[in-house]
């Protein structure tokens, strides 16, 4: 499996054109957080914000709605029902259904910071089974699947109708095929074809050598890092992946597999702009609000 060239990355890339406005580079819906993982949110909305995306809302728990607001002031905010434990519960999917019926968001990004509390569980079932959007699907959204019957699992990926970038690093990928992670890091080419088929999608599997799965194609990501190994980061990638997907699809201009695209794209830039926050503040003291600031400049890199 090989890299793509920062020719074909580039095509990935959204044009801009003078008459282009907010509408145009699409809606990105980041439904994440929970009382004790409020960050997770706010990364992964401030990831977005910086992807280029025209619009992004964060949909939290209303209790921790404020505090997102006022961490990501250039995103919507969207308060849903939250059970005694400060998590999301099954009813705050008709309150996305009826914002999605008012907005029509582009992409919906599942998981960071949700738990892995019952009621929550309940919910990322009914939300992917609910709302017609592409979705990329990391962190605790990815364990409550796994905690799932896998049948039933497969059966409601395959007949959702919209495509889903899955994000897991090695042991959310054993969680989700039963295996161990010894088994994961033994054969990480072959887990990650064997997930994108049997859900249906498309597959990006962290850790050293990052690999992008899907629709019979695999590449690796040759950006990155061990400073890249510290709690935030995969927020900070599901919220870029999110916002790149969305501007392939609002604004016309996308080509090919674009949950393909989106992921591999979003992987480059991630690693990369982990690169770049590791020069200025070294292995030791980088944090994932450092990779959410460098992605300008990884942009600007790959744009060049």
């Amino acid at each position: 499996m090989k890299p793509l060239s920062k020719a074909e990355l580039r095509e990935c890339l959204v044009r801009r054109e003078p008459a282009d406005h907010k509408g145009t580079f699409g809606h990105a819906l980041i439904v994440a957080g929970s009382r004790n993982m409020a960050g997770a949110a706010v990364l992964a909305a401030r990831a977005a914000l910086r992807s280029g995306a025209g619009l992004v809302t964060a949909a939290v728990p209303a209790g921790v709605q404020p505090l997102v607001a006022g961490a990501a002031p250039e995103a919507l905010t969207l308060g849903l029902p939250e059970n005694a434990a400060g998590c999301l519960r099954g009813e705050a999917v008709s309150r996305l259904q009826a914002a999605h019926e008012r907005t029509a968001f582009d992409v919906m990004a599942l998981g960071p910071g949700l738990s892995r509390e019952p009621d929550t569980a309940k919910f990322v079932v009914l939300a992917l089974s609910s709302l017609p959007l592409p979705a990329v699907v990391d962190a605790d959204a990815l364990n409550n699947l796994a905690a799932q019957d896998h049948a039933g699992v497969r059966q409601l990926l395959s007949g959702r109708g919209q495509p889903c970038v899955f994000t897991p690093h090695p042991g959310e990928m054993a969680r989700c095929l039963a295996l161990s992670v010894k088994q994961v890091a033994a054969d990480r080419a072959g887990c990650a074809e064997r997930l994108s088929r049997e859900w249906r999608g498309t597959v990006l599997l962290k850790g050293r050598g990052t690999l992008i799965f899907g629709g019979g194609r695999g590449a690796l990501n040759s950006s990155g890092g061990p400073a890249l190994a510290r709690g935030g980061t995969g927020d900070v990638l599901t919220g870029l992946i999110a916002g790149l997907w969305a501007q392939l699809l609002a604004s016309g201009r996308g080509k090919g597999d674009m949950a393909f695209r989106a992921a591999a794209l979003g992987a480059w830039l991630h690693g990369r702009a982990g690169e770049l926050a590791r020069r200025q503040r070294t292995v030791y003291a980088l944090t994932a609000q450092d990779v959410v600031e460098n992605l300008a400049g990884a942009f600007k890199e790959l744009a060049a």
